[in-house]
């Protein structure tokens, strides 16, 4: 049977002395070495590159002729390397980012994991490390720590979708606040939210009058939940309000959704709007007229029978 090497790591300095001067010119020199383990192609290296009052360890393309830049560092990651990363990147109108680094803290590979989740460019954090056989010369070790990805990317994406629905249901709810506080005391200490209701208490313990909203659609609720522990006694008290159901719809004025909601905890009691949600920011105003207007026929109808609860 051969004989099989065993290898060993090679401290980076006893390779490369100097990291601008020795490490930095052997990759100028083999940056096919780097493409091969990122997987992509790269060519023209150029050292200390211009970015400003700064200079690019390396500048390089890509095969469709975009900048590529490349920052060293033969230590622990850190923020200023990363920071100058991030700098280059925007001064040399660059698509791809590569950081080079011995030791990759936890924090900034989450950190390039996060600015991969943009479509703006491509983050790569590699580990150098120098190992051997034997007595063979050293041979450079790069491993891709983190690099861009479509499942990065639709991440990014998602979280982005995510955070545009935040803010355009705050503003929603803004709006209808201010709507509701010229007619209504109802909710007038409620502040908006970046959820899909908000909710105010109906008198009871665990019953809330809630404006709900989702893209295309809105309403106005009573909502009973009063505990994981107590789903029967949500569903007792949601039959005694349904004893009156006749009462209740009169003087609401229209019909009523009644959702024992059986698989779930909770009961509701709600009046549904259909002309649009917080997507239809044209009809804003028409569909938070509506809820308001909703909302003070559903208080007014229910409340007699809230109050005669014996909860």
């Amino acid at each position: 049977m051969s004989a099989i090497g065993k290898i060993q790591r090679v401290p980076l300095r006893e390779v490369w002395k100097h990291e601008a001067y020795n490490f930095t010119r052997w990759l100028q020199e083999n940056i096919d070495v780097l493409g091969d383990v990122l997987g992509i192609t790269l060519s023209g290296a150029e050292r200390e590159h211009s970015a400003g009052d700064f200079n690019v360890d390396l500048r390089a393309e890509d095969d469709s002729g975009n900048t590529v830049i490349i920052e060293n560092q033969l230590e622990k990651s850190n923020h200023d390397h990363l920071g100058k990363l991030i700098t280059y990147l925007v001064t040399l109108e660059a698509k791809t980012a590569i950081w080079i680094v011995a030791e990759p803290r936890p924090e900034h590979i989450s950190a390039v994991s996060w600015l991969n989740e943009s479509y703006a460019a491509s983050f790569y954090l590699v580990k150098v490390e120098a190992i051997k056989i034997e007595d063979s010369p050293a041979a450079p070790l790069l491993t891709l720590i983190v690099g861009p990805s479509d499942e990065t990317r639709e991440a990014g994406k998602t979280k982005q979708e995510i955070a545009e629905r935040y803010v355009e249901r705050r503003r929603f709810w803004s709006a209808l606040l201010e709507l509701a506080k010229l007619k209504t005391r109802l909710h007038a200490n409620i502040s908006p939210s970046q959820y899909g209701h908000i909710s105010t208490s109906a008198g009871k313990q665990g019953l809330g009058y809630r404006y709900y909203v989702t893209q295309h659609a809105a309403g106005a609720e009573l909502y009973i939940d009063r505990g994981e522990e107590r789903d029967e006694e949500n569903k007792r008290i949601f039959d005694m309000l349904h004893n009156h159901k006749d009462a209740i719809e009169s003087t609401f004025g229209e019909l009523l959704v009644w959702d024992k909601l059986e698989r779930r905890r909770g009961c509701r009691v709600r009046k549904l709007i259909t002309s649009g949600g917080y997507r239809d920011e044209n009809r804003w105003i028409e569909i938070q007229e509506q809820l308001v207007e909703a909302m003070i026929r559903l208080d007014r109808a229910l409340k007699p029978y809230i109050k005669q609860l014996e909860i």
